[in-house]
């Protein structure tokens, strides 16, 4: 026999951990690939990709916390990290 005593699914619950995982999905996916974008100044980049790496590491790891406790438009910061280590890229391994 079923059991009716058994709790409804919390549904809002559900929603906001989706959310949550959402969220994180999309700041690690960014900060991966500004890492591996890290990793090319390191190996192209010469003295000053080096210098720029180790900025930029630093920044997406902060970029990254910060997008994990913004919410919904969490990937905003890393986003703004992986476009200005774009262009250090370009500048300094060109």
């Amino acid at each position: 026999m079923a059991d009716q005593t058994a709790p409804s699914m919390d549904y809002a619950e559900h929603e906001r951990t989706y959310a949550g995982f959402i969220n994180f999905s999309k700041v690690g996916t960014i900060a991966v690939i500004n890492i591996m974008l890290c990793l090319a100044l390191f190996a192209f980049g010469g003295g000053a990709g080096t210098f720029f790496g180790w900025v930029a590491l630093i920044a997406t790891l902060v970029a990254a916390a910060i997008g994990l406790f913004a919410g919904e438009k969490g990937w905003i910061p890393s986003a703004v990290v992986f476009g200005i280590t774009g262009l250090l890229a370009i500048l300094t391994t060109a």
